[in-house]
């Protein structure tokens, strides 16, 4: 039920998604990686798409790359690395005017589309790998943001309790890999790596705008040179660890707001039917401001500062953070536990349910209205093997009633409770 608003076409073992539409004035171009995520290869993979933005065999120096872009009428190029349970993604995307909508008429897309795949195809070279300056200038730029993780202790408290809660899992590793990989990657083993993943990896290319399906496939088999080659699934883990206890981590750090965060095991995934109620759990336990987080943590006791949860559903864990007075601790630890308490109760109100069918419906409704986000949308899908077009997420949605969600709240188990608090006196005590 529900068709995508992506066409699919394989060229070789490459596949390349078109959504033809009207309703942008501009072409969005993405190239998705898959790479498994691993230790050996998790810091080059977060560390390869930078290096291949800073310069091509056409424009070598990043001034001269920039210039392209602004020649494309202020095209922008975006480069970013994300985790999708345990597959690590490299994202490389364009976004160009639409020269239908130009004057002159130029031929952006096919252009754009060149652009793109020289940036992923011919970087710039030098003594048989990468620019060595170019490798060692982001070398130094990722090692500032895994750094500047520390800095934002919101996300530091919520990398820390997946590390915790996954740390003899893949999924535990951090986005952008680990500092003490950095001083052994240089221009040729990342060259080596790179041409292992371009030619043997999977890509999913997208485009989204007013183009035809003809000429884009045209486009991408004229372009992109390694469309042939095997490309092997990345096999990802299907089973969860069971919860044996409950694991508590305290982390002491100069803070003065505490950090709650928890994570569960749900033992659903969006491969599963159990989908979309776990979505519906996940929205009225605390993912809106009227979940029972947000109503009863912060806004009844004025417990925490924040109080949210949110789901990584490739994965099939839910993550629960909330910033509170480190004094707290208990009170708000045992009412975030009674909210999960209440899930497993079915103590759901209607007003619940149908407040959570609505917010959630827009949300997802919303996300049709970016190209960037369709294309996000489309992936879950691919990487799923599980066709959940917006028709088919909707009725469900509007079909899953209070047994769906107490199914789903029945299997979620606490499986880790990371406060990171104070330093306290010199003892560490309070």
């Amino acid at each position: 039920m529900g068709v995508s608003p992506f066409e699919t076409v394989s060229i070789g073992n490459v596949r390349v998604h078109v959504c033809s539409t009207e309703k942008f004035k501009t072409t969005t171009i993405a190239a998705m990686i898959q790479q498994e995520l691993k230790p050996e290869t998790v810091t080059k993979t977060a560390l390869l798409p930078s290096v291949l933005q800073r310069g091509t065999v056409s424009y070598p120096s990043t001034l001269q790359l920039k210039r392209k872009l602004e020649d494309l009428y202020g095209a922008t190029l975006h480069t970013e690395v994300f985790k999708r349970g345990e597959r690590h993604i490299m994202h490389v995307g364009l976004e160009i005017a639409n020269g239908r909508y130009l004057s002159e008429s130029p031929k952006l897309l096919r252009e754009g589309t060149a652009f793109l795949m020289e940036v992923l195809t011919r970087p710039v070279t030098e003594d048989g790998g990468f620019r060595r300056a170019y490798v060692e200038a982001e070398k130094k730029n990722l090692k500032q943001k895994i750094e500047s993780l520390l800095d934002d202790k919101i996300r530091y408290a919520a990398q820390r309790c997946i590390a915790e809660m996954c740390n003899k899992e893949p999924f535990g590793l951090f986005v952008y890999g680990r500092t003490e990989d950095l001083p052994g990657i240089d221009q040729h083993n990342l060259y080596t790596y790179y041409r292992q993943v371009i030619e043997t990896r999977p890509i999913d290319f997208f485009f989204v705008g007013n183009v035809s399906v003809d000429e884009v496939v045209s486009l991408v088999r004229e372009m992109f040179p390694y469309a042939e080659g095997e490309r092997p699934a990345v096999e990802v883990k299907r089973e969860q660890p069971a919860v044996d206890r409950v694991k508590e981590v305290v982390e002491r750090l100069d803070v003065i707001q505490g950090k709650l965060n928890m994570g569960c095991r749900t033992g659903v995934t969006i491969r599963d039917d159990d989908y979309v109620p776990l979505l519906m759990y996940n929205g009225i336990l605390g993912g809106f401001p009227h979940s029972k987080l947000f109503l009863n943590v912060r806004e009844k006791a004025s417990l925490a500062y924040y109080a949210s949860s949110r789901l990584e559903s490739h994965k099939g864990i839910l993550t629960i953070q909330s910033g509170i007075e480190i004094a707290n601790y208990q009170k708000a630890l045992d009412i975030i536990r009674e909210q999960l308490e209440a899930m497993r109760k079915g103590e759901i109100s209607d007003r619940e349910l149908s407040q959570t069918r609505a917010t959630l419906s827009n949300q997802l409704r919303e996300r049709q209205d970016r190209p960037y986000e369709l294309i996000d949308f489309a992936y879950h899908s691919i990487l799923s093997g599980r066709d959940w077009t917006l028709d088919r997420l909707l009725k469900g949605i509007g079909e899953t009633g209070m047994e769906d969600v107490c199914r789903v709240a029945e299997r979620v188990q606490l499986d880790t409770i990371y406060f990171l608090r104070d330093k306290g006196d010199q003892n560490g005590a309070n």
